[in-house]
């Protein structure tokens, strides 16, 4: 069934006021038109096709947990509107999937923080990606109409709807969209993808188109990478060279438990007994005397260490990635996206497998005077590496040039193992910041091209252009593990 256009004012009203005696999840009462109503306008106003009024109403009740409760009968009164079978399949497949659906039960959690119209638009966000994800059909009508409904009382609006469902009978399109609706929420594994869910927790699903779409390729593109890589933790890259640093004393600590009595000591490992050799009437005490005498019992520890090693990964973005800006052929989405989509894929890997080091993840931005060349590209990473970003792990920092960017590595690697990565247009810079091991990521075409101490990497031939990046990401990791 294609989207259909309702030009016909009259039966454009009628689909619309019908609708709101369809609702399922809550029964058809005065306080359920105003929202259906709003959440309606908001979904039309986006220029998206409008599925029946009902459902838009049942999934902002179950959104929002309106229906906790409390549930709509199962019949509607006079035995009108959707046939009693249609009714019950609709329940079980379209509302069962939206109550067990667990991105579903996330979105509504990160809706009800919403303020105001916000939670509208919210919703309707939620409807046009169900909608394009199950592909199910919806109609084309004005917001205007929505808006005369709204205006008159809300027992008027459901008894004029009551009045053309008990004499003409239900609009022929209703029964179709829901017969649709069932046939594509049974095909569809899960309302809502992941992206999805990001960007209502973020609150990106409410920012202007071309910012979302860019998010929405970086979070798919990522996930492809990460798909890509081994279940397990790669192995290390034979021959590969690491520099020992100093080891500092915030980074070792003892490990195990006290492990046997002794008397040396500190007072914190006091045998608490010893505390009744104090007296209150001669001096001086028993305490006193042993103490002098070395003659106390202290709990003494395992003398084991545990050493927390410190790891630095500098990704520097040089301005003439501004050229990557651009969508090849072969590959899905732009080289930018592809490139940040590694990135991120890196610092998440990175911190999975090696969760016992000290990590941190530095996006460094050499703008040569142009701080806002690569700006979108900053703001891409700074919404994807939000909770990163907020507990220290990853920071974002400019470089004017390239000489301050081998000087603040070369600070970097006198406290931790440091780990750079040049990302260029054109041919890599010969930088060798002290003690760092400095790899190199040339974008000049669709392929990535991989440099490790100024030699081309050994990277196996791919079948096709994007199975490369995943090639790619899976060799720098096993240069950084």
């Amino acid at each position: 069934m294609e989207t259909q256009e309702l030009r016909d004012l009259e039966q454009a009203r009628r689909f619309l006021l019908q609708g709101l005696w369809l609702q399922r999840a809550l029964p058809p009462t005065a306080a359920t038109v105003r929202p259906a109503l709003e959440w309606a306008l908001e979904a039309a106003s986006s220029g998206h096709p409008l599925p029946p009024v009902g459902f838009v109403a049942d999934v902002g009740n179950v959104a929002f947990g309106l229906d906790q409760g409390a549930r709509g009968s199962r019949e509607v009164p006079g035995a009108v509107g959707l046939p009693a079978g249609l009714a019950r399949t609709y329940e079980d497949h379209v509302l069962g999937k939206l109550y067990a659906d667990w991105n579903f039960e996330r979105a509504g959690d990160a809706l009800r923080r919403y303020q105001g119209r916000d939670k509208a638009r919210g919703l309707a966000f939620i409807l046009n990606q169900f909608r394009e994800r199950a592909g199910f059909p919806g109609v084309l009508l004005s917001p205007a109409l929505i808006k005369g409904a709204m205006e008159m009382p809300a027992d008027e609006a459901l008894a004029r709807g009551w009045e053309t469902l008990s004499r003409g009978g239900i609009h022929p399109l209703l029964p179709a969209l829901y017969e649709e609706l069932i046939t594509a929420a049974r095909r569809t594994a899960e309302v809502l993808g992941p992206e999805d869910i990001f960007e209502l927790e973020h609150g990106t699903a409410l920012v202007e188109m071309g910012q979302r779409v860019a998010l929405r390729q970086l979070l798919q593109a990522t996930a492809r990478l990460e798909a890509a890589l081994p279940r397990h933790r790669v192995r290390p890259l034979a021959g590969r060279r690491e520099v020992p640093t100093r080891v500092l004393d915030e980074d070792t600590y003892p490990v195990g438990g006290y492990s046997s009595v002794s008397t040396r000591g500190t007072i914190e490992s006091l045998l608490h007994s010893q505390l009744a050799f104090m007296e209150k009437d001669e001096r001086p005490d028993l305490f006193d005397i042993k103490y002098l005498r070395d003659e106390l019992l202290y709990y003494s520890r395992d003398e084991n260490q545990f050493l927390r090693r410190r790891r630095t990964f500098e990704f520097a973005l040089f301005p003439d990635l501004v050229q990557t800006r651009f969508k090849d052929a072969e590959l899905p989405w732009q080289r930018c996206v592809l490139l940040l989509a590694l990135l991120v894929a890196s610092v998440r890997k990175l911190s999975e497998w090696l969760s016992t080091d000290s990590l941190l993840f530095e996006f460094i931005f050499v703008d040569a005077g142009q701080p806002d060349l690569l700006a979108q590209e900053q703001g891409l990473l700074e919404l994807v590496l939000r909770e990163a970003i907020a507990n220290g792990t990853v920071q974002l920092t400019h470089c004017a040039d390239p000489q301050q960017l081998t000087e603040h590595c070369t600070r970097r690697a006198r406290r931790s193992v440091c780990h750079c990565l040049l990302a260029t247009v054109e041919n890599p810079l010969e930088l060798q910041p002290e003690d760092s091991i400095v790899t190199t990521l040339q974008i000049n075409g669709p392929r990535p091209i991989l440099g490790l101490n100024g030699e081309p990497a050994a990277i196996p031939e791919a079948d096709g252009a994007l199975e490369s990046w995943g090639i790619g990401l899976e060799r720098l990791l096993q240069v950084w593990v």
